[in-house]
Parts: structure tokens; sequence; C-alpha cells
């Protein structure tokens, strides 16, 4: 529970029971689970926040593929030429994904669960903190409200991409 994300009105919410899997000596999850489930809630919250923006932007600002897109969304996502920018974003998607198999521990010992000394939300084997902009604050509790902030963010990104789609889907 030391980990960022805690916050009010609910604090330490574990709905789904994911921490509390077997695999810890008091029936919680060890910490290489925990930190493999923070370090997926941190990439999809990343990549639901970018959908979030890239969605609202596409809706009215469309310069690319032919750039007349008079159709919803969901029927112009299934036209776009399929030989030339899906593999190229399975390819971005690779690339990025590349770092993260230096965090794994050995899947002899546990499957599924990050070293104890990799920090969830950072780049490869070494936790390379990414921050071309410099927006990283250097006080660790600082750090850690932003950290907390990045999550909350990434969280709410992801119910709002959802409702996007579904209200896309019904409209």
């Amino acid at each position: 529970q030391t980990l960022p994300g805690i916050s009010g009105p609910l604090g330490f919410f574990d709905l789904a029971g994911f921490c509390g899997d077997n695999n810890g000596a008091d029936g919680s999850a060890t910490l290489g689970k925990v930190k493999f489930y923070r370090e997926v809630e941190l990439k999809h919250g990343r990549v639901a926040m970018l959908a979030s923006l890239g969605f609202l932007v596409g809706e009215n600002f469309h310069p690319l593929f032919g750039g007349n897109i008079d159709v919803p969304s969901y029927v112009a996502f299934q036209q776009t030429p399929l030989q030339t920018f899906w593999p190229a974003v399975v390819f971005v998607i690779a690339s990025l994904e590349v770092f993260s198999v230096f965090t794994f521990e050995d899947p002899n010992v546990e499957g599924w669960a990050i070293r104890a000394d990799h920090e969830p939300g950072t780049l490869g084997s070494n936790n390379r903190r990414w921050d071309p902009l410099g927006l990283a604050p250097s006080d660790p509790a600082e750090f850690k409200a932003m950290q907390t902030k990045e999550l909350n963010n990434g969280r709410l990104a992801m119910i709002a991409i959802a409702g996007m789609i579904a209200q896309e889907l019904v409209t």
C-alpha cells in the first residue's frame, strides 16, 4: 500500500481482488505481481489518455487519410488502408513493448511478475524516467503525488474513452 495511486475518497480500492492472489506468504499478491498490475494499469491509462484526446481531436480535425470523413468514426476506422497503416501501428507497439521484457522476473520463479528493483512506469531495466520536458519534480513526495494524479487521470480516461466509443456506436 505504499505505491502511488491510493487516494480519497476510496483509499485502497481493489474491487476485483487482484491484490489478493494467494501467491504471497500471507495470502496477498507478491510485490512483483502488484507491480505488474500497476505497470499494466499505467500503460492502459496512458493509452486511454491519448485515445481520449485523439478521439476528440479526430472528430473535428482530420487531414489524414483523405480528409473528407463524413461517416461515423467506427465506419471510417474500418476503412483505413490496412496494408499501410496497421503494420506501422503494430511495429510501433512492438518497439515500445520490447522495454517491458527486461522488467519481468524469471518466469520459472514467478510468472507475470516484475522484478523488485523495477519502478512501474519507467522504461527498461535501468529505471529510466522519460521526462523530455523536465516536468517531474525532484522531491520524492511531490513526485509520488504527481504519479497519483497520473493514475487517477488514466483511470478516468479509461472510463471516458469507453463512454465515447459507446456513444459513437449508439448515435
